[in-house]
């Protein structure tokens, strides 16, 4: 199981693990050994998440899932398997968190009294200005 927030946890079930030659640090490691990962969390399948955080995972993360709705995660920046694999595990928790993390509602506010003030005087004086470069008329 995988701790997402308080609440809401996943099974390893449903994370799907691909093993492929990494591009990455470790010398002729990298030509013999499987040390890339692909992560693939099924979001569908999932049965620690509601309705509602899928259809909000599905909303916040349209970029990175599939059509199948999986979300992929691939990690090649360690030189061992199992070091990548608990990078891409560490990856999944910080997206899922940031995906499913309530958003504040901004509450709009008037302008402040002091600020009409400011900005009325501003206009005011810019008028008197332009009053003042008029030609003075004699009577």
């Amino acid at each position: 199981m995988i701790r997402i927030t308080g609440s809401t946890v996943i099974s390893e079930g449903d994370i799907v693990y691909r093993f492929s030659r990494s591009a990455g640090p470790g010398g002729q490691n990298v030509n013999k050994l499987n040390t890339r990962v692909t992560l693939l969390f099924d979001i569908n399948k999932s049965r620690g998440l509601t309705a509602e955080q899928k259809e909000l995972l599905f909303d916040r993360l349209s970029s990175r899932i599939s059509d199948d709705g999986f979300l992929m995660i691939v990690s090649q920046r360690h030189r061992t398997q199992s070091a990548n694999r608990k990078s891409a595990q560490n990856r999944l928790v910080e997206l899922l968190k940031f995906a499913l993390r309530d958003i504040p509602v901004r509450k709009e506010t008037g302008v402040p009294h002091g600020e009409k003030r400011k900005r009325l005087l501003r206009k005011r004086r810019r008028s008197e200005i332009k009053q003042l470069r008029k030609p003075v008329a004699f009577d």
